[in-house]
């Protein structure tokens, strides 16, 4: 067709467009019955217009024209962990996410793996200099590109200790960075906020601050250090609110860009996304996989760099290979015949989509420069500002889901009251506690619907 269909039609603005719904709402409130608000205090409105933008869209800073499926291993039995990798990497993955409690052997490990074809995602337990720079040797040797992400904060932030002590851990990471500031050594675990039940503000401001934390110790005023910087790498969970989650990520990337410019080094990032453990159920667990595909949905669209799925078992049973495989096999469906990788940017422009990262971007800019003025994002979490204002945003979220109004199907709406999963466990599902003695309180994940499952357990 040589003429464009919709030539035909006049313009339509958006005071047309409200006069319209508003006659049809015969006499109903509009704010009342077609605006509603989230828990981060937006107000969504029915439709969206290009009137309601001043100027025109600016482009996502670093936004990748591709992005990646990425496996995660954990390696305890070197040669278990090893084959693992390997079948991994046949099957279909584009990134291995290793994660372990103590060093290995990377050569073992290793063995056989396409260093250029897969990234490798390292989260340790532990803080070990020899152990990092034995590593990077290796790694180095073998043209890798290796994302260690080291993150001094976030272990104090989820463990509520540092590795060793403040100081310690400080002049580890110095030495590390003094030899290596080129690689990909630091990260920000900014998942740890969401799956505590920080709202999508908090999780953005907090992941700000927290990064600010680093680049104002190593960064600032040293055009040295920041020309050859490595990428600093943000892990985020995304939730089940689909555009918001999509906006969540494409807001960060604009807020870290200004961010980084104050301290002239890239102002691109690396952003690792997986699904969010909160709204995942222990009864009626396929849903899990329902759950887990649209939040990478929204991982990829948003503009993740690289997409770990979560397995739909994972809460209640040992890695094995049925759960991993249907975890990696959901982002090939969405890869391979989905075409999600058909297009780089599809949300751009996009005016919904536009004006939630805008407002996102705002509100938790808002958020963190109240955090630097009130001492910086350490100084608040060693205080348990951090700590108490997420609890808080949890509790809002908890009593939603306990009146039934925030819905997990399966759980507290349309429930399998056949479902036993008592002889089931093979991990313990809930929060454990731990006693010991901290410097600061730790940030708990904690799922939504973990007490109805504790209740249904003592029954069966």
């Amino acid at each position: 067709m040589s003429e464009f269909l919709f030539n035909k039609f006049e313009p339509v603005t958006s005071k047309q467009w409200k006069q319209k719904i508003q006659a049809d709402l015969k006499g109903a409130d509009y704010n009342e019955t077609l605006v509603w608000q989230s828990l981060e205090g937006i107000h969504v409105k029915p439709i969206y217009h290009a009137d309601d933008f001043e100027a025109d869209f600016t482009p996502i800073p670093g936004h990748p024209k591709k992005w990646n499926i990425a496996q995660a291993v954990f390696i305890d039995d070197t040669k278990i962990a090893h084959n693992l990798i390997i079948d991994a990497i046949e099957r279909g993955a584009e990134a291995i996410s290793i994660s372990s409690e103590k060093e290995f052997d990377p050569t073992q490990v290793f063995e056989a793996f396409p260093f250029e074809k897969a990234a490798i995602y390292c989260h340790f337990t532990f803080l070990s200099e020899k152990f990092i720079l034995q590593l990077k040797d290796f790694f180095t040797n073998k043209n890798a590109t290796v994302y260690y992400n080291i993150d001094l904060i976030g272990n104090l932030a989820r463990t509520g200790n540092w590795f060793y002590n403040l100081n310690e851990d400080h002049q580890i990471l110095d030495r590390i960075f003094q030899k290596n500031s080129s690689e990909n050594l630091l990260s920000i675990d900014a998942s740890l906020y969401q799956n505590a039940g920080a709202n999508s503000i908090q999780q953005l401001a907090y992941a700000l601050a927290h990064a600010n934390e680093y680049l104002n110790h190593f960064y600032n005023n040293d055009k040295e250090v920041s020309e050859k910087q490595g990428t600093l790498t943000f892990h985020f969970a995304v939730g089940p609110n689909y555009f918001f989650e999509i906006a969540k990520i494409r807001a960060f990337r604009k807020l870290y860009a200004a961010l980084a410019s104050e301290y002239n080094c890239l102002k691109t990032c690396h952003i690792v996304a997986t699904p969010s453990k909160r709204n995942k159920t222990l009864y009626d667990y396929n849903v899990n996989m329902l759950r887990t595909t649209t939040e990478c949905m929204s991982a990829i669209l948003g503009g993740a760099n690289t997409v770990s799925n979560m397995p739909y078992d994972a809460l209640y049973h040992k890695s094995n290979e049925f759960g991993e495989r249907i975890s990696r096999n959901q982002l090939l469906i969405l890869k391979a015949e989905s075409y999600f990788d058909t297009v780089s940017n599809p949300a751009d422009g996009t005016y919904y989509i536009e004006n939630l990262t805008n407002e996102l971007a705002e509100k938790a800019l808002a958020l963190f420069k109240s955090i630097e003025a009130n001492g910086g994002f350490l100084h608040q979490l060693k205080e348990g500002t951090i700590q108490r204002k997420i609890k808080e945003s949890a509790d809002k979220e908890q009593q939603l889901f306990d009146t039934g109004t925030l819905v997990l199907l399966g759980t507290n709406k349309h429930p399998n009251t056949n479902d036993r999963m008592k002889d089931d466990l093979e991990l313990y599902p809930f929060v454990k506690t731990n006693v010991r003695k901290t410097l600061i309180s730790p940030i708990i994940e904690r799922r939504l619907s973990e007490k109805i499952e504790k209740e249904r357990i003592e029954k069966e």
